[in-house]
């Protein structure tokens, strides 16, 4: 796993290989930062990932200039990667959190200029997670929450929905509050 582009492009991400965890293929992970470039200013976003597992999104995300990135995942062991990883890159943007999305996204009072979500694709609360984004207002005027999925899901009919795009055996679907 590497990062794509930024001022730490090509640093190889290497989590460890004891952790079962689906992380975003370069693939996609390029495929969907091209698409945020066309419409978003890296340097001036506030992002939460939820379900971090191996940051690699947020690493993304800081080498390309964001100032300010949450991470949140249940797992201490993908918590404390991002940490060290933060650290050993200077990537001070980075705040890592151990806990669990929904409760986050329950409590929190911050607004987000993009929110991407990557639970496991057995997940049964991807509804939930449009819920509380939307009836809780966490998006700037302009903002996005992406969720990833598998083709098994299928979210063209919820509220505020713009478009799933597939790669590979990866389904990226794109919301925002004008639709």
């Amino acid at each position: 796993m590497r990062i794509i582009s930024g001022t730490k492009k090509h640093y190889n991400l290497r989590f460890p290989s004891n952790v079962k965890l689906r992380p975003t293929t370069d693939f996609c992970r390029e495929a969907l930062f091209n698409i945020i470039d066309l419409y978003f200013d890296f340097e001036v976003m506030d992002v939460l990932d939820l379900f971090a597992g191996t940051g690699a999104i947020s690493f993304e995300f800081a080498s390309r200039g964001a100032p300010k990135i949450t991470c949140i995942d249940n797992n201490y062991v993908s918590v404390n990667f991002i940490r060290s990883e933060s650290k050993k890159l200077n990537f001070d943007q980075i705040i890592a959190t151990k806990q669990d999305a929904l409760k986050f996204l329950q409590f929190t009072n911050e607004k987000y200029n993009f929110i991407f979500a990557d639970p496991p694709y057995d997940y049964k609360y991807y509804l939930k997670i449009l819920e509380l984004v939307f009836e809780r207002d966490l998006l700037n005027e302009k903002g996005w929450l992406i969720l990833e999925h598998s083709r098994e899901n299928n979210f063209s009919v919820q509220p505020f929905f713009m478009e799933s795009r597939k790669y590979g055996e990866t389904w990226l679907s794109i919301f925002n509050k004008k639709y």
